[in-house]
């Protein structure tokens, strides 16, 4: 796929840390229970780390107690991409910034989440950056 903002590898490792890079440009996962944005509560936009573009709302945020933080929907559909993912043996559905193909994390329906569209946008927090409201 070809993404609006473009870098080679050499300038996305100048401009993220290792952490970061790991994640949004190897698909990489952090740990359960350590990302800054898993429990925060703060009104605001959240946006990628690597290029900016707004992804999710705090009005979308919930409580799933997955480790990660957890959105119902995303600011708009054309915000993020959707991969097939069958690395780990099962079938899952990557979450990338449409704008610069970083990796978020993955979205996953029917698991019984009192949320208007019975999905769970499962983010990693070191993908994302909050601007808060105001």
């Amino acid at each position: 796929m070809s993404y609006e903002i473009q870098k080679t590898e050499a300038e996305w490792r100048a401009q993220l840390s290792p952490e970061e890079y790991h994640v949004l440009r190897e698909a990489g996962t952090e740990r359960p229970f350590v990302g800054e944005y898993t429990d925060t509560k703060t009104v605001g936009v959240y946006s990628c780390r690597a290029c900016g573009s707004e992804l999710f709302s705090s009005e979308t945020k919930f409580d799933s107690h997955c480790g990660w933080p957890s959105y119902y929907a995303p600011l708009a559909e054309d915000r993020v991409e959707y991969i097939e993912d069958t690395s780990l043996g099962m079938r899952r559905v990557e979450v990338r910034c449409a704008a610069c193909g970083g990796h978020l994390g993955h979205v996953f329906e029917g698991e019984g989440y009192g949320t208007p569209t019975d999905q769970r946008y499962c983010i990693n927090s070191i993908s994302l950056t909050l601007r808060p409201a105001g």
